[in-house]
Order: structure tokens, then C-alpha cells, then sequence
């Protein structure tokens, strides 16, 4: 069962690269503040770089508006996501994490199995508004769509 709203973000290790790969834990990413977690099956993928990541992107001040974080997550390594955060030119105040096990995935129950086109288990598309660590709205993606997890959506319902 995926995490529902009310529900309190899973403590994970997770990491993100600075300088090199550093070790942070959900719960301190998510605590006192506002956090868009927006996740994408892969990294270099279509739908991802086409248009998920880009909405945030485009649309990062009027998250930074409401005092919202942006995260953007996926099921690759630390170095992956940060030569995606180069090629794509993502904004400083997106931050890139990677859950290289897809453990954080797995313990919010929003996992896909993508083992049919070789990318083994992935995050399913999502986005989620969590504040002080608790989730407000999750908005999960039907199989081969892009309609709630964009930024556009995000912003309509926040």
C-alpha cells in the first residue's frame, strides 16, 4: 500500500551529490519546511526530461513564492542524477536526490516494476506536498501518463 495523506514520510537514507556523494536521511530533508517531492521512473527518459523535470523548472518562483521545496527523486546513482541536473540545466533550488536502492521508493509504496523495458523497479511518476513531514497531497501518475505530477498540477491544487 502507497503512502496516503496524514501519513508521516518514511526515515530513508538517501544521497545526493555535492561535493561528492553525501548521505542524507528523508526525515531531515522534509522536517520544518514545505517540500514538493515530484518522482520520475528514470533519469534521461522521455517523459522525464521532456516535460517533468522541465515543469518544475519553468516554474520554480512560484514554489519559491509559497516557500516550497523541490525535490526531484529517482531510482539512479547520485552521479546519474547529477549529470541529468547538468544536461537539463536544472535551477540550483531543485534538489536532485537519488535513491540509487529504491529503498525510500519501496517505504513510500510507490514502486514500478519496469522490468519489461530493462530498467528493473523504478519509481512510479508522482508528486507529493508534504509539510513538516507529513504528506498533505500525493497525486500518483496512471501507468504511461504525465496529467497530476507536473508542476502546473501542483501549483492548481497548492
Amino acid at each position: 500500500m502507497s503512502i496516503q495523506p496524514g501519513s508521516v514520510i518514511p526515515s530513508v537514507d538517501v544521497s545526493i551529490l555535492r561535493d561528492g556523494t553525501e548521505i542524507v536521511n528523508t526525515k531531515g530533508l522534509f522536517a520544518g519546511r514545505k517540500v514538493v517531492l515530484f518522482a520520475v521512473p528514470g533519469a534521461f527518459t522521455p517523459t522525464c526530461s521532456l516535460k517533468h523535470l522541465p515543469s518544475y523548472s519553468e516554474h520554480i518562483a512560484a514554489f519559491q513564492e509559497r516557500d516550497i521545496k523541490l525535490i526531484c527523486m529517482s531510482v539512479n546513482d547520485s552521479f546519474v542524477m547529477d549529470a541529468w541536473r547538468k544536461a537539463e540545466h536544472v535551477p540550483d533550488g531543485i534538489i536532485m536526490l537519488a535513491d540509487g536502492n529504491g529503498a525510500f521508493t519501496k517505504a513510500l509504496g510507490l514502486q514500478l516494476d519496469a522490468h519489461s523495458f530493462g530498467m528493473g523497479l523504478r519509481a512510479q511518476r508522482f508528486a507529493l506536498y508534504a509539510e513538516d513531514g507529513v504528506v498533505k497531497q500525493l497525486h500518483i501518475e496512471a501507468p504511461g501518463e504525465y496529467k497530476v505530477s507536473g508542476a502546473e498540477a501542483m501549483l492548481a491544487v497548492l
